[in-house]
């Protein structure tokens, strides 16, 4: 029952950091270009526009993947 009461601090921990990240983000306005990444798939014909953020969800796929990696190397000590 320890372990999951850690388990919870843990993800509650990580979870404020991320929402931390996000308000610093927005903060920032256009400097950062979340959404216009090179890879970022955007196509517009005469009435249909398509929009994928391949660039985009692979940085944000790197960033959990990392904090993910702190965060179970923390719970190992």
């Amino acid at each position: 029952m320890e372990e999951v009461g850690k388990l919870l601090i843990y993800v509650g921990v990580f979870l404020a950091i991320v929402g931390a990240l996000v308000i610093g983000i927005s903060k920032f306005g256009n400097s950062i270009p979340i959404g216009k990444l090179p890879g970022d798939i955007y196509i517009k014909k005469e009435n249909v526009v398509f929009y994928f953020p391949l660039g985009t969800s692979i940085l944000i796929s790197l960033i959990f993947s990392f904090l993910t990696f702190v965060l179970f190397l923390l719970m190992r000590k």
